[in-house]
């Protein structure tokens, strides 16, 4: 009896999660039907509401937006809009700081969160899978003997949340995982393993010491 509902909880479970988060973000992509004129909305048209339209014409938006902005005159008008928004009180703090962090996140030629990493933390005897963030930066480079990365610790299973740790690349192993598997591995607690890609030959790679 507990097998059998085990194993329906174990189909159950995920679909109705992943049906849930579909539901929020179809939900919330939808309200950009809202930016539309009323005459213009699918209870004026149809007399019903369409769901799933909102989702095409948000991406029809963003798709237009970054034809738009890939060519020179965009880039002039999107140089000039930054600078509106960088003088604004307040708005210029919160702006600059989103569209930082965007940048890094989202442009190809950044390195943030390209390469699962593991480290050690909390402490010198246990490792947990981080990903590179980037290199210090600013006064802290004044205070910091050697070389050091700037890592993202995630926390498991919501890996949104996380520590932001400064350590030193030698205390540091970049694993052969992507990112993805990486993210599964951490979400899941340890119960989805990454498949091994070393050869079985190839003898396992040893961990620094972090005291070194």
């Amino acid at each position: 009896m507990k097998k059998y509902f085990i194993t329906g909880l174990l189909i159950w479970v995920p679909l109705v999660i992943t049906l849930w988060v579909l539901d929020l973000v179809v939900g919330l992509m939808d309200r950009s039907l809202l930016l539309l004129p009323r005459e213009w909305q699918t209870e004026a048209v149809w007399g019903f509401h369409v769901p799933g339209l909102g989702v095409a014409l948000t991406l029809a938006v963003v798709f237009v937006t970054g034809v738009f902005a890939a060519n020179f005159i965009g880039e002039r008008l999107l140089k000039v809009w930054d600078t509106v928004l960088n003088r604004i009180p307040v708005v210029a703090t919160v702006y600059s700081s989103v569209k930082q962090v965007s940048d890094t996140l989202l442009s190809d030629s950044g390195q943030a969160f390209r390469k699962a990493l593991l480290v050690p933390y909390p402490h010198r005897d246990s490792y947990t899978i981080a990903f590179l963030t980037g290199k210090p930066g600013g006064d802290v480079l004044n205070h910091l003997q050697g070389e050091y990365v700037s890592v993202y610790v995630p926390t498991t299973p919501n890996p949104t949340s996380g520590f932001f740790l400064m350590m030193k690349s030698s205390d540091v192993v970049e694993l052969d995982m992507s990112v993805d598997e990486a993210l599964k591995y951490i979400i899941s607690m340890g119960v989805v393993t990454p498949g091994d890609k070393s050869p079985q030959s190839k003898e396992p790679a040893r961990l620094p010491n972090p005291e070194s």
